[in-house]
């Protein structure tokens, strides 16, 4: 990996960590190309069961670089920016696996919307929450998609209207983030975090988070018509055999790790 972006690897668990400390890990154009080869790689290797994200220094993400986007004061830079901001978001969603956020101080804008991307999160109680853009003239508009995919519709407008701060708990109570703990706890919880989902079959999670996504999008009648078949291609697999044999006979299962 290059300097932007550090990966650590242990028990199936891969670590990425943006790597601008006095930048914020704001997201420059060569950071988030680094994300997206890393995270492409990542959900072709099997081996790799669980993702964190996390950031170095007193940041997690403070959002775009907007130094960078003033220096390239032109519509087609924008949409190509954006759309590769969009492009990153939509493969930590559409990779097999599952990828926590580990938010240790601030996520703003677009680092909120990374946030909001993850499947998970885990903060510390020091960490804080906003989509300020709207203090410059610049409504969050892509940080909406995946804010307004997590919270309510008036807490996140709420959010994207006034650029206000929350706190982590704040952030636990409208559902940005799963669990909230002491900063030096942190790591702890992640890795509390990652065994459990290590524990399970890699099978039936890649089937469940490509389904639960998909369904999201769907009408009710869809969703379930999506979530049957999956369950059916769920049951023919040998991890799921494997695991209610091992429930019935009251033994830990052996999953195949596929």
């Amino acid at each position: 990996m290059s300097e932007l972006l550090l990966r650590e690897g242990e028990a199936g668990v891969v670590t990425l960590t943006m790597n601008r400390p006095d930048q914020f890990n704001a997201l420059s154009e060569e950071l988030l190309a680094e994300l997206q080869t890393a995270l492409d790689g990542i959900a072709a290797d099997a081996s790799v069961r669980a993702v964190v994200l996390a950031g170095a220094g007193r940041a997690f993400c403070a959002g775009h670089d907007l130094k960078q986007m003033r220096a390239n004061h032109d519509k087609q830079y924008m949409q190509r920016l954006f759309r590769q901001c969009g492009r990153l978001m939509t493969t930590i969603t559409s990779m097999p696996q599952p990828v926590i956020a580990r938010v240790h101080g601030i996520a703003t804008a677009a680092g909120c919307q990374l946030v909001a991307s993850c499947d998970l999160a885990v903060a510390a109680d020091t960490a804080r929450f906003a989509v300020s853009g709207i203090n410059v003239g610049l409504f969050c508009s892509t940080p909406a998609v995946a804010l307004s995919r997590n919270m309510g519709r008036k807490q996140a407008m709420e959010m994207l209207l006034t650029g206000d701060f929350i706190d982590a708990a704040e952030a636990q109570r409208r559902g940005l983030v799963n669990r909230v703990t002491k900063p030096d706890a942190l790591d702890e919880e992640i890795a509390r975090l990652a065994a459990s989902i290590c524990a399970k079959s890699a099978a039936a999670v890649r089937l469940g988070k490509q389904l639960f996504y998909r369904q999201l999008e769907m009408g009710l009648d869809a969703a379930y018509q999506a979530a049957s078949e999956t369950m059916a291609c769920n049951m023919m697999c040998e991890d799921a055999a494997e695991g209610i044999d091992a429930f019935m006979a009251k033994r830990k299962p052996e999953w195949q790790g596929r």
